[in-house]
């Protein structure tokens, strides 16, 4: 599949088929997330990998998306780490970029993912389930895995809508 045709097929993925997420296929979604651009290239994002079942079941109860994530075969947990901000909302803008590259790289693969960002209301929370420090602000959970069907068609605004002017 071509760059265009990846990006134009892309769909959120909720359900997932029992298969495992490969550890080899999970390095390249990884691989992925590394190649995102951002500011004087300080790749301020990190990952929690929660591939365990208990785990995943306790971070569900942290959203009203919990079937989600206890379905997935992993989630990643993606975290703006404070000590590489060089400017807040450029960093956050990174790193939507860098889901973009994950979801995109999983699709590649003939997985499906979905970015959850309800969570974020219980950011601490996860933050301490995950152990990690506070010095990590919780920017969304991938819900990864071999789709279960395909994901939903969904509109979108014509072109007309989206542009303002052309100069």
């Amino acid at each position: 599949m071509d760059l265009l045709e990846g990006i134009m097929t892309r769909r959120s993925v909720r359900e997932f088929s029992e298969r495992e997420v490969s550890g080899e296929e999970l390095e390249k979604i990884l691989a992925a997330s590394s190649r995102a651009p951002s500011g004087l290239n300080n790749q301020p994002w990190r990952f929690v990998i929660v591939r365990s079942a208990s785990t995943r079941g306790q971070l569900a109860a942290l959203t009203r998306y919990g079937p989600i994530i206890r379905n997935a075969s992993l989630c990643l947990a993606v975290f703006l780490d404070g000590n590489a901000v060089y400017h807040h909302v450029k960093d956050c803008q990174a790193i939507g970029a860098c889901l973009q590259n994950m979801l995109l790289a999983a699709h590649g693969l003939g997985l499906g993912g979905v970015w959850l960002g309800e969570i974020l209301k219980n950011g601490a929370e996860v933050r301490r389930l995950l152990e990690v420090g506070e010095d990590l602000e919780l920017m969304a959970v991938l819900a990864l895995g071999e789709p279960k069907g395909k994901g939903e068609e969904t509109d979108r605004k014509r072109l007309q809508e989206l542009v303002l002017k052309e100069w």
